[in-house]
């Protein structure tokens, strides 16, 4: 049987140095390579876990892989220090979109525990939702200008998105390579009208950053009716906002991934786990 790998050697001479060293006792690590491509596979097919083909190695090898980086925190580490790299060489965009999009939830994601006390990682509802369409997911995005991922944020599926603003602001941060604290303010954020509020502007302007931010239609109208009262409108940069897209096409991106495109894993930190995943192989391949 044919794999086809998506971790070249270019790719993995950046990634080999971030990984986890062996343990000082007990049976040394299975492969860290072949471990990241079986996970990349699983995802980026999304089968099941037991139908990984043999030349990636034991399924449960790599599942456990992915939850124990979750759990403490090496997926993050190494996106973060993916981005720390960028941005020492020039190359990462400080002009940050933000939008969200929603992914539908497969059944086999329900069985999740519901009663008793959550795990110390995991949020009660699991980032699962119920609406109309179903269980779904909703994954919070905030990329560069370069339609690169910046920060992911998970809530349930009905959630909305401007609740969830500071959350996924609060991811962005940048460790520098030399000495200083690390980067969290971007030059300016750009999102459609679901994220026009007083209370977001107002955050942004609280940080000194650039709000490109259409107001929707009842905004406008409620403002006008109150005449001089209303004040004025916000300032808006619309040749600006025109690079908007480049968050649309990074979710395009990540979605090009079957298994993040429908999540079937019961718990979130897995998903997100999957997602920085996808985010650092995207990162170390410019």
């Amino acid at each position: 049987m044919s794999i086809r790998l998506v971790i070249t050697d270019a790719m993995w001479a950046r990634i080999e140095l971030l990984m986890p060293a062996d343990p000082v006792r007990g049976r040394r690590w299975a492969d860290h390579r072949r471990t990241l491509e079986a996970i990349a596979w699983k995802y980026r097919t999304c089968s099941p876990w037991r139908d990984l083909p043999d030349e990636l190695g034991s399924f449960q090898t790599a599942h456990k892989r992915l939850i124990r980086w979750a759990v403490d925190g090496t997926w993050e580490r190494i996106f973060t220090a993916d981005l720390t790299t960028a941005d020492a060489g020039d190359d990462i965009g400080w002009t940050v979109s933000v939008d969200s999009t929603v992914c539908r939830a497969h059944q086999h994601a329900a069985g999740a525990r519901k009663r008793g006390r959550p795990g110390r990682w995991e949020p009660d509802h699991h980032a699962l939702g119920r609406s109309r369409g179903g269980l779904s997911t909703k994954v919070h995005l905030a990329s560069d200008s370069r339609a690169r991922p910046r920060g992911f944020h998970v809530t349930a599926g009905q959630a909305g998105d401007a609740p969830a603003f500071e959350a996924i602001m609060a991811r962005i941060q940048v460790p520098r390579s030399g000495i200083g604290r690390p980067r969290t303010r971007p030059v300016a954020v750009l999102a459609d009208r679901a994220y026009s509020s007083r209370a977001i502007r107002g955050h942004l302007r609280r940080r000194g950053i650039k709000a490109v931010i259409p107001q929707s239609a009842d905004q406008i109208g409620h403002r006008l009716k109150r005449g001089r009262a209303g004040g004025r409108p916000p300032g808006f940069d619309g040749e600006t906002y025109k690079q908007r897209n480049a968050v649309e096409l990074g979710i395009n991106r990540l979605k090009q991934w079957r298994g993040l495109a429908m999540r079937t894993d019961k718990l979130a930190m897995a998903y997100q786990a999957a997602l920085h995943l996808a985010a650092i192989l995207i990162w170390v391949r410019r």
